[in-house]
């Protein structure tokens, strides 16, 4: 018999919607402390600044004003998974825009506020299964918001790596929908069964190409928790230093996945 098609995840709406409101919540709370010299700090962003990435975080909220500003396409061509596939392409555009954000708004606290503001609005205006012109293509509200919710998760750890002493909370639902995601990308890059990958409490996915296991326990097995995941998948942490930290276990002549990440920039 033919091995059975996987399902397509799917994603609570209601909770995902709770999850970027929360993680959105959580950031602007840690913004209003920083001092100007906090804000000028570096990032592992490249060129970017403090100031560079909480105004970029503003961006990935009003990206929905953006996207329902735009005709609505007339059918879905894209699926929630293509998506961490096209962020890298869209890098240098995306770099851009979030220094001229920054530039343009001094006042971050305020941005963020409004941003907040507007993302309610919308989302009390639209229903989920609307259609959205995304760069990865056309979506429906609710898939793009899963989107969302991982851009915020990854840009928070960014947020806390730049700033000692900062430890900005992680929404639960937000960091799991994050962790699902980039861990169901991991799978579509690489199909298979002979490796499984555990993220607990959140995912376990099947991937790589070989003798697909049936029971008891794989032969092949990567463990991780959900922010050293994360961090791996989106290239902010390389599989070899992971492995040399023991922030990530590995046993089984398939299981050293490095060569399949990141999976997204």
């Amino acid at each position: 018999m033919p091995p059975a098609k996987k399902r397509t995840r799917t994603y609570d709406p209601a909770r995902t919607r709770a999850a970027v409101l929360a993680q959105s919540a959580h950031v602007r709370d840690a913004v209003r402390t920083l001092t100007p010299e906090q804000l000028a700090l570096p990032t592992r962003l490249g060129e970017w600044t403090v100031r560079d990435l909480v105004a970029h975080v503003g961006m990935a909220l009003t990206a929905v004003q953006r996207a329902l500003d735009e005709p609505e396409p007339a059918k879905a061509d894209a699926v929630l998974l293509d998506w961490p596939f096209r962020t890298a392409a869209d890098s240098s555009a995306i770099s851009d825009f979030t220094r001229r954000l920054a530039d343009g708004h001094p006042d971050l606290d305020a941005y963020l506020a409004a941003a907040d503001d507007g993302l309610r609005a919308l989302l009390d205006a639209h229903p989920g299964s609307r259609l959205l012109a995304t760069s990865a293509g056309a979506m429906s509200l609710d898939d793009y918001l899963v989107t969302r919710a991982v851009e915020l998760v990854v840009h928070t750890d960014d947020l806390s790596s730049a700033v000692p002493g900062l430890d900005v909370p992680h929404d639960r639902q937000a960091l799991a929908a994050c962790t699902r995601l980039l861990a169901d990308a991991l799978a579509v890059k690489a199909p298979g069964g002979s490796t499984e990958v555990r993220v607990p409490p959140y995912a376990v996915v099947q991937c790589v190409e070989g003798p697909r296991h049936t029971r008891g326990t794989p032969p092949n097995v990567v463990e991780t928790d959900p922010l050293t995941w994360i961090r791996l998948a989106t290239g902010r942490l390389g599989w070899q230093e992971a492995l040399a930290q023991a922030r990530v276990s590995a046993s089984g002549e398939r299981a050293d996945i490095g060569g399949l990440l990141p999976l997204m920039g």
